[in-house]
């Protein structure tokens, strides 16, 4: 009777899965041919409500549809009942950033007393609530902090980026000029300045789109100029 059961059981889960292989592709066919200006879809999965579907292109981009793929839906679901953004929790999983695996090689760094908590910033030169950020960051001791140039505001940014970056102290430099409003030194010639660049894709791929961004050593993400207080709770809850 167990074997039988289970015999049963067994059947009803393929018949599942290939009815949820079979309607996958059905949605994959139509919206592909439908909006061909999407080149591939990576996943198709079940949303909570009946009848509709979540569309996850492009790593973390996520949009919903109806069974036969006829309609397209952009925008938040958000659970009533428990008052979740569910597709905000499903972009913040999505674009997590593990701390461990950021290439620190193309941040540098800036130690203040043993150094021994740890924050990564993406900051770009000219942005006015970065300057701000750091100036009150100036409050905050034993701390390393990994920062990455990330000149997304303009062609000016980026010649400001490659500056510092290539200055004989890239600490000093950003410091000098985002609290002290110190000149940057002037870009030497022959200086490898491609760490900016995958700064920017890494950025881009990760969906960080502001500056400040903080990321925690317990993969916190803050974007936004928070004041020292507020890093100074967030350094010691991400070592608990």
């Amino acid at each position: 009777m167990k074997t039988l059961l289970k015999s049963l059981l067994l059947a009803v889960a393929v018949l599942l899965a290939h009815g949820a292989t079979a309607q996958e592709a059905t949605i994959r066919k139509a919206i592909l041919e439908r909006l061909p200006q999407i080149k591939s879809i990576d996943e198709v999965s079940k949303t909570p409500i009946p009848g509709v579907y979540e569309l996850r292109i492009n790593g973390s981009e996520i949009y919903y549809t109806d069974a036969q793929g006829n309609y397209l839906i952009e925008g938040n679901v958000i659970d009533l009942r428990a008052k979740r953004n569910l597709t905000e929790e499903r972009v913040t999983k999505l674009t997590a950033i593990k701390f461990d695996e950021l290439p620190i090689k193309d941040a540098f760094t800036i130690v203040r007393g043993n150094g021994k908590r740890k924050l990564a910033v993406f900051e770009d030169p000219n942005c006015g609530y970065c300057k701000r950020f750091e100036r009150d960051m100036q409050k905050i001791d034993n701390v390393t902090i990994y920062m990455f140039l990330y000149p997304i505001l303009g062609a000016d940014s980026a010649e400001k980026s490659k500056a510092i970056w290539c200055s004989k102290d890239p600490a000093k430099a950003w410091q000098d000029w985002m609290v002290r409003d110190q000149a940057i030194p002037a870009l030497p010639a022959g200086c490898d300045t491609t760490a900016l660049s995958r700064n920017v894709d890494l950025g881009r791929n990760y969906k960080i789109t502001g500056t400040p961004t903080l990321v925690f050593v317990d993969g916190n993400r803050v974007p936004g100029a928070i004041d020292s207080k507020q890093v100074e709770k967030l350094l010691t809850d991400s070592k608990s």
